[in-house]
């Protein structure tokens, strides 16, 4: 019997059409699925959030009608609020903050707040105590000692190290259990492995939703204009699997993964909805309930 892999899936927002479909069929027709496979969150942000990063969001969907879907299924919600570049002013932001009031609204400590930054953690830990918080991986943490002091943080309850930790298998087996329990870790990033860049691209990001008039950051990293490529991301030395998950991470406690993917399209996130919980004779299956919806546009 394998431990639970618990997931944080993106687009809240962005994907609640796909969403809207995937989950009746995910919480209905378990069997189509892996047993080991839990959907613990969602994560995202509305358009125009200033205390938004990592990607520029698009969702349009109604706040209230998001959080009520996921409330139903029971899966939290997690708002990505990690803009690493808030200064005080922007603290008072009020759609930023009636969200946070919202997701509060549900209950306490069912839903989180994802966070770059060192002054909205301190805010968020005062003013909203009944939100969790995530370390987000825009801080491009890559050092062990860094990440040691990162997991021994209080205000979080998940860590999220950047993907190039992923494979120290001797790092993670000298954690003790509370800290490998606040570790989730980045599964299919599609970046450059040695990219040099990594936070300066999401400090691009950041100044975009203060609509600051900042240069853009153009990525040089090798295959960056190629855009993501699943196929591509499975070759990277950061790529976590389900087998790897099956032989290498719950054997040594690690059990939270997130999945990235606000930046693509539904189409792209349902193929890591296949990859990663279903089964695969049960693929054609899941589609089927899906594509045969015509309401839900893909491309």
């Amino acid at each position: 019997m394998y431990m639970k892999a618990v997931f944080s899936l993106p687009g809240l927002f962005e994907f609640y059409e796909l969403y809207k479909r995937f989950l009746p069929v995910f919480f209905e027709n378990r069997e189509f699925f892996y047993d080991y496979c839990v959907i613990g969150s969602v994560y995202g942000a509305p358009p125009d959030c200033i205390w938004g990063g990592g990607r520029v969001e698009y969702g349009e969907a109604d706040p209230k009608e998001v959080f009520d879907m996921m409330a139903s299924y029971g899966i939290s919600i997690r708002l990505t609020f990690s803009n690493s570049l808030l200064e005080e002013k922007h603290l008072a932001d009020k759609r930023c903050n009636s969200l946070c009031e919202l997701a509060l609204g549900y209950g306490k400590d069912i839903n989180g707040v994802i966070v770059a930054s060192d002054l909205l953690t301190e805010y968020i830990d005062k003013r909203y105590q009944g939100l969790y918080m995530v370390s987000s991986t825009t801080k491009v943490i890559t050092d062990r000692k860094e990440l040691t002091r990162e997991l021994d943080r209080p205000e979080y309850r998940y860590v999220v190290p950047d993907f190039r930790l992923n494979d120290s298998f001797d790092y993670w087996s000298t954690l003790d259990d509370r800290q490998k329990a606040k570790v989730e870790l980045l599964c299919n990033e599609n970046c450059y492995y040695s990219c040099t860049e990594r936070k300066r691209c999401y400090e691009d990001v950041s100044h975009k939703n203060l609509g600051d008039d900042h240069p853009e950051h153009i990525c040089h990293a090798p295959g960056a204009g190629e855009g993501y490529r699943f196929s591509s991301a499975m070759k990277n030395r950061g790529f976590i699997g389900t087998d790897d998950m099956i032989s290498k991470y719950l054997p040594l406690n690690i059990t939270n993964y997130k999945i990235e993917g606000r930046a693509l399209g539904s189409a792209m996130v349902l193929e890591f909805l296949l990859y990663y919980l279903t089964k695969p004779e049960y693929h054609i299956n899941v589609r089927e309930a899906i594509y045969l919806d015509n309401m839900l546009d893909l491309f």
